[in-house]
């Protein structure tokens, strides 16, 4: 028991400090890299509990997708770290009444969860009678079945978000044209003879 506790506390502890440089890192490249040492915590946190379903579904999905496709997006746009770095003190404000909702979110929920008022939704089988999977099963698609079908258009939404950023057109950036590629013919090309030791001075126009 002392050893779970100690592990608790020290996993708890490496979530929460990865959490905090996650938004408070100006460096994106490393938020990410932070934001799966935080899910690797959390994972091991639900493995004290006796999830272990979620924390590998938690390793699998988002450290080995969700987290490496946020990395490769950022490491592929085209970021201006100094402007980046003007904008934090202006939207400052926006930012910290958001926190402010979000934390009194949270308590109002931590403290209705132990008042004993959350409302409970149709009856389930005992957990002790079912495996963690199936009990997750059975809440997932019966309560939650449209919540969790948002979700999964929110990350469509967001994977097609990432595409278009990635695929915008930059100036001085030079693409490949297929179809113009294509319909080249031999008129363009010149036939230089070039005698040797020396360098060409002709070439496809």
């Amino acid at each position: 028991m002392i050893v779970q506790t100690i592990a608790f506390y020290v996993f708890a502890a490496v979530a929460v400090v990865a959490a905090l440089l996650v938004v408070g890192n100006r460096n994106p490249v490393y938020s990410v890299l932070f934001l799966i040492l935080t899910f690797f915590n959390v994972a091991a946190l639900f493995v004290l509990i006796g999830a272990e379903f979620l924390a590998m579904m938690l390793v699998v999905v988002y450290v080995g997708a969700v987290a490496v496709l946020f990395l490769f997006v950022v490491m592929m746009l085209d970021i201006n770290f100094v402007e980046l770095r003007q904008g934090f003190v202006r939207y400052l404000p926006i930012g910290a009444v958001v926190g402010v909702i979000l934390a009194a979110e949270l308590i109002f929920v931590m403290v209705g969860t132990g008042l004993g008022t959350a409302t409970a939704g149709s009856p389930t089988p005992p957990i002790d009678q079912v495996s963690n999977t199936e009990a997750l099963g059975n809440i997932m698609y019966t309560q939650y079945f449209y919540l969790f079908q948002v979700a999964g258009l929110v990350l469509l939404v967001a994977m097609m978000g990432a595409i278009v950023l990635t695929h915008r057109e930059r100036e001085g950036v030079r693409r490949q044209r297929i179809a113009a590629q294509v319909d080249r013919t031999s008129a363009s090309v010149q036939l230089t003879k070039v005698k040797s030791g020396q360098g060409a001075t002709g070439g496809v126009k």
